[in-house]
C-alpha cells in the first residue's frame, strides 16, 4: 500500500486498517487520522508514538493494560490475530506445561509489581528468552519499566505499520 492510499482514507477505513497498530487501541488510530496527510511511514509512525508520549502516565499504563500476558491463560480474552501470529512466531503458543507454568508465575509477579502486563515485541524474541527477559525486567524500578514497556509497544507498532504498508490493499 502506498502513502497516498492511507493518507486519503476516510475516518472509518483508517480506523479499521490501523486500529490495532497499538494493541486494542483504535482510539489512537482515530486521533492519528486527523493528522493526514502523511509524507511516509516514518511520519505516520511519528504521529502514533507522539500520541502515546503525550499521554499522562495513567493513559500510558492504560495502553499497556490493553495487552494480554505473553503465553497467557486461555481464560483471558482471545488474542488478536496479530498477537497470535507474533506469539506463535516466537514459539509461545507451543510451550510445554512447565514452561507455561513458569511464564504464568512470572507474569503474575510482574503484573502485581507494576500494575500492567509484561509487554515484549515477541518477533524479536523466542520461547527461551522471554522468561529470562521477564525475570530481568521484574527487577527494574517502576519508572524505568514503564519506559521500557512503552518502548516495546512502539516496536510492536512499528512492525505492524511496516506490515500494513507491505500489504496488498485488496486484502486489508
Amino acid at each position: 500500500m502506498d502513502i497516498e492510499k492511507f493518507s486519503s482514507m476516510d475516518f472509518g477505513e483508517f480506523v479499521d486498517v490501523f486500529g490495532n497498530v497499538i494493541e486494542r487501541c483504535p482510539l489512537i488510530a482515530a486521533a492519528v487520522w486527523s493528522q493526514q496527510p502523511f509524507s511516509d511511514l516514518e511520519d505516520l509512525e511519528k504521529h502514533f508514538f507522539a500520541f502515546i508520549d503525550d499521554l499522562p502516565q495513567s493513559g500510558q499504563e492504560g495502553i499497556l493494560r490493553c495487552h494480554l500476558d505473553l503465553a497467557g491463560s486461555e481464560l483471558q480474552r482471545p488474542l488478536t490475530a496479530k498477537s497470535q501470529r507474533e506469539q506463535s512466531g516466537a514459539g509461545l503458543t507451543s510451550l510445554g506445561a512447565d514452561e507455561r507454568l513458569r511464564l504464568a508465575e512470572l507474569n503474575a509477579q510482574y503484573r502485581a509489581r507494576f500494575g500492567f502486563p509484561f509487554v515484549l515485541a515477541a518477533r524479536f524474541s523466542d520461547r527461551t528468552a522471554v522468561p529470562r527477559e521477564l525475570a530481568r525486567r521484574l527487577l527494574c524500578p517502576p519508572a524505568q519499566e514503564l519506559r521500557t514497556a512503552l518502548g516495546e509497544v512502539k516496536k510492536i507498532g512499528s512492525l505492524r505499520l511496516a506490515d500494513l504498508l507491505r500489504a496488498d490493499p485488496a486484502k486489508l
